[in-house]
């Protein structure tokens, strides 16, 4: 399956549809930035000799930077490159298995909805079921991420 995808407008958008995007490990920079970037300080994520001696036996990554490197390695597909207007929620966030440094991630996404907007002419809303795993195959990341996606129709390729 490849791992690069050209941009995707809502009428490309079908439903069963699915994108996998390349592998990324998770680094030690990645957790302090993260922490930096939020202020989240907890121990459990940031405290070495605390950790070790917690239930996961070493740091853990923030449930919010999970989530957020889901819609990183999103980024990575090409697929929302300049097609997409806006994050719009999610109506489920699972954190299946914890995230630690040294971790190589990698997700799958499939269009579960395409839907026509009565309010625009411009866009239309796109699900995507995503589904993080680790290098083991384990889902540590589960959501329906919720896109206000770019119409061909109204913009054209290339144009913005």
């Amino acid at each position: 399956m490849p791992y690069s995808y050209e941009p995707q407008y809502f009428e490309d958008m079908e439903e069963g549809a699915t994108f996998t995007s390349a592998g990324r490990t998770i680094t030690e920079s990645d957790f302090v930035m993260h922490s930096m970037f939020t202020g989240d300080w907890t121990e459990l994520h940031t405290n070495k000799e605390y950790s070790d001696d917690g239930p996961y036996g070493a740091r853990i990554a923030q449930g919010p930077m999970t989530f957020i490197v889901a819609t990183g390695l999103l980024q990575r597909t090409g697929i929302v490159e300049r097609t997409v207007f806006a994050f719009l929620g999610m109506n489920y966030m699972d954190l299946k298995q914890p995230v630690f440094i040294g971790d190589t991630l990698q997700a799958t996404y499939e269009c579960t909805e395409v839907k026509e907007l009565s309010s625009r002419d411009d866009a239309g809303v796109v699900v995507l079921d995503t589904h993080v795993h680790n290098q083991d195959d384990e889902e540590v990341f589960a959501g329906d991420m919720k896109f206000m996606w770019r119409k061909r129709s109204h913009y054209g390729e290339g144009e913005e």
